[in-house]
């Protein structure tokens, strides 16, 4: 099973889905990973209803940083902020599959922090991507 996830997260790195920088988006957010180095920058374009409408990311890092956002992005359609700093690290891990080390948890979490921070309007903190869903802390702060 664990093949099939590699495979999974390769065809994800070599065509990562929603990349590339859209003509237009009301959220957005980069950042950085600096134990590696990946860099990326998130897009969301909201509907009337501030859910979201398109997500879109551009970037450079390792297999496992793009791979997760790759497989984020696709998940994210009709979320609303609130939904999107509900997410967790749980969330993005079981879209991977397979089991992360603590030193590509970083990696594996940028994509999930970006978006946040995006939701937030506001850099979130590492340990942010690591709230249980559903802790409205995040939202509270962001007063939405």
């Amino acid at each position: 099973m664990d093949d099939l996830y590699r495979e999974n997260i390769l065809e994800h790195y070599k065509r990562p889905r929603h990349f590339g920088r859209p003509e237009s988006f009301d959220l957005e957010f980069d950042d950085s990973n600096p134990l590696c180095g990946d860099e990326q920058h998130v897009y969301i374009e909201l509907d009337g209803e501030g859910r979201v409408a398109e997500v879109a990311f551009e970037g450079r890092g390792c297999a496992i940083s793009t791979a997760a956002t790759s497989m984020l992005t696709e998940e994210l359609a009709g979320k609303t902020r609130e939904e999107l700093l509900a997410l967790d690290r749980d969330f993005v891990l079981d879209l991977l599959g397979i089991d992360i080390s603590a030193t590509r948890m970083k990696c594996a979490l940028l994509g999930l922090k970006i978006v946040k921070s995006a939701a937030l309007g506001n850099a979130a903190d590492w340990d942010d991507e690591g709230a249980a869903q559903g802790d409205p802390s995040e939202a509270e702060r962001a007063g939405i």
